[in-house]
């Protein structure tokens, strides 16, 4: 720190003291911990106990400075020592196994990882060897130095990440060049920003050529038909957004290239409403026209141009204004139960029906309005096909769900028969009904397996709504899992006409061979249908947003069997390069972020096997790397993570396995360093980058920022 930074510090230190330590000025075990804000006690009774150099019980100032002043200013012996007294739980001077034992057990808690008790002891076991030189049964602090000294970026970062309240507030950036206004902005934005020009610019002439046919009518009249010659445009625009086979089939053209096909629900919703703000003021207009003329009339009042049919005033038989109140109406309601806080809320059956109502909306447009048949001819009869094609296909016959599989978190893995004529993308997704849960509710889910998977679908389906939460209680209503497999009860199967039964897989999830009826509507195409078409493939996955990439990289798998190739005499394997003309890959990079363990073993079967196809280094350097993240666990840099960490990466080099997955990637704690990723993607040089996710909106925004700074491609799948 500099000495302005260091003053700064030392007054925030002083301030949040103050605030924390109350009138005595001391601050207790209790005040101390609630400001930590640590998982468990063990750590800040460890901190406590230094940090209260006296022994009185309590921290001054003083005493909390002092400390502090060690560990921020400190030089790496000074905070080798701090941390070495934290393992040396009895004070003795040593580190025996058993102190380190119950350090890395509360190291685990703190982390949120849980482990068999003889993983804690290989652990123990491993970083104790490794430290331990002289062999003497204890860790000396100069053993524990000379094992970190291979550390040295761990040392140099040495911190107490948790406690927040002892860094002072970041300083507000400075106001820079808005990011839109940004040259690599526009450059990854082009089509999009072109689309909505385009789009701005038909409504603004539409708007002129109505206006200039009227302009003798007065105000009120030539704003009532410019917004109404922009309704018909939009209104019909809205149908064309939605026709989803009609958008998959563009994505395999040229069109793909200059359309933003990837924006399209985004583009529904704006366009949404912008029907909504033109209606509003359409009706406002004519409102204002009809009660001018109600004045200048005096025998009519105004109720009575609103609510009774008048020749000459517009529509079907005059009902220009009934019709144009009962859209207002449909579409205010429409737009309302739109919204992300009722269908993300457990409430999407508002959503689902009340957007329903598109067809009495059509209805009343053509009825209300004279031309508006002219623009909704064709995405009209595009919308009837697209519909009576979905509908003959998913009701020809039912599917049945041959297996379900519940994991850690609520996940309900469904495993489908296939059709016979279904052929999909990686990365596709489709609708699913299943009447035992919702007669009439179709919601969409990614496909999880490859395309080469020709006898059944899966789909992986986490537990975040109404109707989800249900699908994964229904399959939950079991009897007691077994040794043996045994059916369930002849009531129960008719009375939920299926017949299953239960397995336990011992891997924190529970089996289910059944057959349940569904409908599927689909597939339809998403963003990753451009992965097989880059040169350099990034894919990130945030929890269950992993699914889309799932099929991708079992699809990668198929493919790698296929070109595998062996030696006959040595036995010796290798693969074939990949790229053809449907594949241009020439490396992959898989980045999978998880909040806890648990949801690791969503796919670690599938990745296990991903490993296990690429176990010899590729000449060229491996095409597939994968990733892991885990969020939870506290870094290498955190004082009560480190010798965790170190102990982790110990025994994952002696066993060639992670031991939180299971597999060969060791998994990375907390969230990654995006600019050192995608600094590291940029150096390999393998192609133009093109970065896939599918996670939260907000983690979203932070990786757009990134690829734009290093001029990625991004694509993002929304689920």
């Amino acid at each position: 720190m500099s000495v302005a930074e260091d003053a700064e510090w030392l007054r925030w230190v002083t301030k949040q003291f103050g605030s924390i330590a109350g009138e005595d000025k001391e601050i207790s075990l209790e005040e101390f911990k609630t400001a930590l804000q640590v998982k468990e006690s063990f750590f800040a009774e460890r901190f406590f106990a230094l940090f209260d150099s006296d022994g009185s019980g309590t921290i001054s100032l003083e005493e909390l400075l002092k400390a502090l002043s060690l560990l921020v200013h400190g030089t790496e012996t000074d905070k080798l020592r701090f941390l070495f007294q934290v393992y040396d739980v009895d004070g003795s001077g040593s580190i025996d196994p058993a102190e380190l034992r119950v350090v890395l057990r509360w190291c685990l808690r703190e982390s949120a990882i849980a482990l068999p008790e003889e993983r804690l002891g290989d652990l123990t076991l491993a970083l104790f060897e490794a430290a331990d030189k002289d062999r003497s049964g204890s860790i000396t602090f100069e053993e524990l130095r000379e094992e970190l000294e291979g550390f040295p970026e761990v040392m140099e970062n040495l911190t107490i990440s948790a406690a927040s309240w002892l860094k002072p507030p970041a300083p507000a950036e400075r106001s820079r060049r808005p990011r839109c206004l940004t040259r690599a902005y526009w450059h990854n934005h082009r089509g999009k920003l072109a689309c909505l020009g385009g789009y701005a610019g038909i409504n603004l002439l539409l708007f002129a050529l109505a206006a200039l046919r009227h302009a003798g009518l007065g105000g009120w009249l030539v704003l009532a038909r410019g917004c109404g010659q922009c309704l018909n445009f939009n209104c019909a625009l809205l149908a064309v957004l939605m026709l989803r086979r009609c958008l998959t089939w563009l994505r395999a053209t040229p069109m793909a290239k200059v359309l933003p096909l990837d924006q399209h629900v985004v583009f529904h919703q704006l366009v949404g409403y912008v029907v909504l703000a033109l209606a509003a003021v359409h009706t406002g207009a004519h409102v204002a026209n009809f009660s001018r003329l109600a004045r200048q009339d005096g025998r009519h009042a105004l109720a009575e141009y609103l609510l009774s049919a008048r020749p000459g005033v517009g529509g079907l038989g005059g009902t220009a204004s009934q019709t144009g109140l009962a859209l207002q109406a449909l579409l205010a309601t429409m737009l309302a139960f739109s919204s992300p806080c009722v269908r993300r809320s457990g409430h999407f059956e508002l959503f689902y029906w009340t957007h329903l109502s598109y067809v009495s909306v059509w209805t009343l447009l053509i009825l209300h309005g004279p031309h508006f048949w002219k623009w909704f001819a064709l995405p009209g009869c595009l919308f009837v096909l697209e519909k009576a094609v979905g509908l003959a296909g998913r009701r020809a016959g039912g599917l049945r769900i041959v297996e379900v599989n519940l994991l850690p978190s609520k996940v309900t893995h469904l495993v489908i028969e296939r059709p016979q004529f279904f052929h999909y993308k990686p990365g596709d997704y489709v609708y699913l009904n299943v009447p035992a849960i919702a007669t009439y509710e179709w919601h969409p889910f990614t496909i999880s397996s490859a395309p080469e998977q020709q006898e059944t679908l899966w789909l992986h389906i986490r537990s975040l709504g109404q109707w989800t939460n249900k699908l994964y209680e229904y399959f939950q209503q079991l009897e007691s899992p077994s040794p043996e497999p045994k059916p369930l009860s002849r009531s129960l199967k008719e009375k939920r006409c299926r017949c299953w039964v239960q397995v336990s897989t011992g891997l924190g999830e529970s089996r289910r061979l059944c057959s349940v009826k569904c409908y599927i509507d689909g597939p339809y195409g998403t963003p990753t249908r451009r992965i097989f078409t880059s040169e350099h493939a990034v894919l990130i996955g945030a929890g269950i947003g992993i699914t889309p990439f799932a099929s991708i990289l079992q699809s990668i798998m198929y493919r790698y069997r296929r070109r595998k190739q062996s030696c006959p005499s040595c036995r010796y394997s290798w693969c074939e390069d990949l790229r053809d003309e449907e594949m241009m890959l020439r490396k992959v990079d898989f980045i999978w972020i998880n909040r806890d363990q648990k949801h690791f073993e969503w796919f670690v079967s599938l990745l296990t096997k991903l490993e296990m196809e690429q176990a010899e280094q590729e000449p060229g350097g491996r095409f597939l790397e994968m990733h892991m993240y885990m969020t939870s666990a506290l870094s290498k840099n955190d004082m009560k993570a480190i010798g965790l960490q170190m102990a982790l990466d110990l025994l994952a080099a002696k066993e060639q396995r992670d031991s939180i997955t299971g597999l060969r990637t060791r998994t990375q704690p907390g969230r990654p360093d995006w600019s050192k990723v995608f600094g590291k993607v940029a150096e390999e040089k393998r192609g133009k980058v093109q970065v896939f996710f599918c996670g939260s909106p907000a983690l979203a925004k932070v990786i757009r920022a990134h690829c734009e700074h290093f001029g990625f491609r991004f694509f993002e799948e929304n689920f």
